[in-house]
């Protein structure tokens, strides 16, 4: 197992998730996420949400090798990071709509499930592209 390919894919996974959350969450849809009541907190704690992409990330990249045997390792990060974002969606999507009262639901759950595909199709290609490539001898 190689702590600098684990390091490299949870590094990527943290840089490419805040580049699409940040402008998904703050910019592009956040007075929708007011509206719908799934905001709660005036200012968000970016150290909670960091510690969370964090550990996701350090999974993510500590289980991958285990899973990807062969093939396109493109395809095969793509496939394992969405399957890892099905355990993270549920969380984000269902339980947070469980916990808090977020209406309409439907729409969250819609929009998490996509901001949460182009997030976990984006690392996945990373996690294949770190993983892909043949440790030198």
């Amino acid at each position: 197992m190689s702590i600098k390919k684990i390091i490299l894919a949870t590094i990527s996974y943290v840089i490419l998730t805040m580049a699409v959350a940040y402008p998904w969450h703050m910019v592009l849809f956040h007075d929708m996420y007011i509206e719908m009541g799934a905001y709660t907190r005036a200012i968000p704690s970016i150290p909670l949400g960091m510690s969370a992409m964090i550990l996701q990330g350090l999974v993510i990249a500590y289980l991958y090798p285990f899973y990807y045997k062969s093939g396109n390792p493109i395809i095969q990060g793509i496939k394992f990071s969405l399957i890892m974002g099905l355990a993270v969606y549920s969380a984000m999507g269902f339980a947070m709509a469980a916990k808090i009262d977020i209406n309409p639901i439907s729409k969250f759950l819609l929009f998490s499930l996509m901001f949460q595909i182009i997030q976990f199709v984006l690392t996945g290609i990373a996690l294949g592209l770190i993983y892909g490539k043949k440790d030198a001898q």
